[in-house]
C-alpha cells in the first residue's frame, strides 16, 4: 500500500478571489482524499515520493522505476492527477528510463498552488522549476488533454530542459475546443450538479461509456469536478507561428472519436510543426491513454528510441 502524505490543502471559496485553486470545503477535501488514496493503491509502488517548491506552489511528484535513459515526465489532464496513469505505468516503466508522474499545480491532488497563473508562460515556468528541483537537466514530457497543452507550453516558453514532447489528444493545442467540450467543461463543474448527470458528461468525453463511475479513474475525475475549484484562465490556443517555433521532436496521437476538437483539423495543424510525428487513432476517444495502454506504451518506447538515436547521431 502506498503511503500518501497530503500537504495542507487550500480550502474554501475565498481562494478563488486570489485566483488560487482550492477544495470547495473541508468535506470536499476529505471525499477527494479518500478516492485519491484508494486510486494510488492501484498503482505500482512508487520508488520515490517528493514535494518540490516552485514560484507558484509546491508540486507532488512520484518516481516509478529507474534506468539510464532520459526521464519521462507525465502530465495529467484537467481535474485529474497521478492515478490517471494506472493502466499506463506498467508499460511505460519498461522503457529503461525513470518515469515521473506529476500532480498538476492548481488541480486536485497533492500539489498546492500559492500564486496565480495567468498565462501559458506561467504554467511553463513551474514545470521548468520542478524539473530543476528534481535535478533533471533533460526530460521527455508526455501529457494527455490539458496535460498535452502544458507539455507544448513548456516547449514554447522553457524548452531548455525538454528533449521531446508527446501529446495525447491535447486540448486547445492544435484545434479549438468543440462546442460539445465547452458544454461538458461548463456543466461538469457546477457544484450542485446531480452525480448521475456529472458521470454522464464524463462518459461523453470517454467515448460514450455509461459506467465511468465504475472505474477508479472516473471516480477520481468526478470528485475533482465536484470538489475542487480550478482558478486559472482557460488555456489559450497557440498561434501558427508559435507552433512552428517549437524546436524539439513532437509525437501527437489524436483520438479519432474525440469530442474535444475536430480530429482532422488538429492532426493537420500538428503536422505543421518542424519535427512532428502525427497519428490519428480512429477508434480512440479522448480517454485514449486508458483505452490503449499497451499500444501506447509500445508507441512511446519506439518514439523515444528514435529520438535517442537521432540525438546520438
Amino acid at each position: 500500500m502506498t503511503e500518501i502524505s497530503f500537504p495542507e490543502p487550500r480550502i474554501g471559496p475565498e481562494w478563488a478571489r486570489r485566483r488560487i485553486g482550492a477544495f470547495r470545503d473541508p468535506a470536499a477535501f476529505e471525499r477527494f482524499a479518500a478516492v485519491y488514496r484508494e486510486a494510488m493503491d492501484g498503482l505500482p509502488e512508487p520508488d520515490e515520493q517528493r514535494t518540490v517548491d516552485t514560484s507558484y506552489g509546491t508540486v507532488r511528484v512520484y518516481r516509478f522505476g529507474s534506468g539510464d535513459g532520459l526521464p519521462l515526465v507525465l502530465m495529467p489532464g484537467r481535474q485529474s492527477c497521478t492515478p490517471l496513469w494506472r493502466t499506463n505505468l506498467p508499460g511505460l516503466m519498461g522503457s529503461g528510463r525513470p518515469v515521473y508522474a506529476v500532480d498538476g499545480l492548481g488541480e486536485p491532488g497533492c500539489s498546492v498552488q500559492s500564486a496565480p497563473m495567468t498565462s501559458g508562460a506561467d504554467q511553463a515556468a513551474w514545470i521548468d522549476e520542478m524539473l530543476a528541483r528534481l535535478a533533471l537537466p533533460r526530460a521527455h514530457v508526455l501529457g494527455v488533454s490539458i496535460g498535452g497543452w502544458l507539455a507544448v507550453q513548456v516547449a514554447l516558453h522553457r524548452p531548455e530542459r525538454i528533449a521531446s514532447v508527446i501529446v495525447l489528444d491535447p486540448a486547445n493545442t492544435f484545434a479549438p475546443l468543440s462546442w460539445k467540450m465547452i458544454v461538458v467543461s461548463l456543466g461538469s463543474v457546477l457544484p450542485g450538479m446531480p452525480e448521475g448527470l456529472r458521470n454522464r458528461l464524463l462518459g461523453w468525453i470517454s467515448g460514450g461509456i455509461d459506467n465511468a463511475s465504475e472505474h477508479i479513474e472516473g471516480r477520481l475525475i468526478a470528485s475533482g469536478m465536484r470538489d475542487f475549484k480550478v482558478s486559472f484562465p482557460a488555456p489559450a490556443l497557440p498561434g501558427a507561428d508559435a507552433l512552428r517555433s517549437i524546436d524539439v521532436p513532437v509525437l501527437a496521437l489524436i483520438a479519432g472519436k474525440s469530442i474535444v476538437h475536430d480530429a482532422g483539423k488538429a492532426a493537420a495543424r500538428a503536422r505543421t510543426l518542424r519535427d512532428s510525428t502525427v497519428e490519428v487513432w480512429p477508434e480512440a476517444s479522448h480517454a485514449i491513454n486508458g483505452e490503449y495502454p499497451e499500444r501506447l506504451a509500445e508507441r512511446v518506447r519506439a518514439f523515444l528510441d528514435g529520438v535517442h538515436e537521432h540525438r546520438q547521431g
